[in-house]
């Protein structure tokens, strides 16, 4: 259960096509490193500012040493606090799906609830950071958007693109990280198009598709679809009420109550 609670906590996806390396040669790092970031910096004026999104998934997740592959789909939905630019708060999120088992995972930023319905059982933890997240942790990515630098080191992956001409980047914890050994996201090329023109961002979602693998080798990946931003989602929708009669367990130890 925490192997699935710690891979749903990123943002993953599809993994890249292998291409040559020099399709990305006619736009900088930088550019695209701007166009995944420049629409989530907290109090941004641009009307493509980013503050919640809603997507489709497919997910695909690896077991490296047991060369298995599991596979999911639902829905998901994220929202960002940046109302303290100062602090980086934990994103609210809620992942519904459908496939393989019925399940939800959904935090308010404080508390999150992992419910899978055939289990009648509620895993509940504490999740709430009290201080700037380490670069070690995996929500990093989501808190960091805005200012992954800070916390990644991130150079052109290899491939660079993929074979829709998608750019791909790496990014690298800066600390050594026990959790997290490398995440590749996928940025796409209308996002860096409209950044390379206008300057800033666009209408286009800058997050293709991303890929977690953790030092085992095991990795995950989840394709987004239909994505719908800026939907004004209330934060009441990220609490949790458990059904009558279901178990609510709380788990004990160390970090975020995992």
């Amino acid at each position: 259960m925490n192997r699935i609670v710690l891979l749903v906590l990123v943002l993953l996806a599809f993994p890249p096509v292998p291409q040559t390396a020099s399709a990305a040669a006619d736009v900088s790092l930088n550019e695209v490193i701007k166009a995944l970031d420049e629409p989530f910096k907290a109090n941004s004026a641009s009307p493509s500012a980013i503050v919640d999104f809603q997507a489709d998934f497919f997910q695909e997740s690896r077991v490296a040493s047991l060369d298995r592959v599991q596979k999911g789909r639902g829905r998901v939905t994220v929202k960002f606090d940046r109302t303290r630019p100062d602090r980086l708060a934990p994103p609210l999120f809620r992942w519904e799906y459908d496939q393989p088992v019925r399940q939800e995972i959904v935090s308010n930023g404080k508390t999150m609830w992992v419910y899978v319905r055939e289990n009648h059982q509620v895993i509940q933890s504490d999740i709430e950071i009290s201080a700037q997240p380490r670069a070690d942790d995996p929500l990093a990515f989501l808190t960091g958007l805005g200012n992954l630098s800070r916390d990644f080191l991130i150079t052109w992956a290899s491939p660079n693109h993929d074979e829709q001409g998608n750019y791909i980047l790496e990014l690298r914890p800066r600390q050594t990280s026990a959790m997290l050994q490398k995440l590749l996201v996928v940025v796409p090329k209308d996002a860096v198009v409209e950044v390379t023109r206008r300057g800033k961002p666009g209408i286009t979602f800058p997050i293709h598709s991303t890929t977690v693998y953790d030092p085992s080798d095991n990795s995950t990946r989840i394709e987004f679809s239909g994505v719908r931003v800026n939907r004004r989602m209330p934060n009441s929708f990220f609490d949790f009420v458990p059904p009558a009669g279901v178990e609510v367990v709380r788990p004990t130890g160390q970090g975020m109550g995992f």
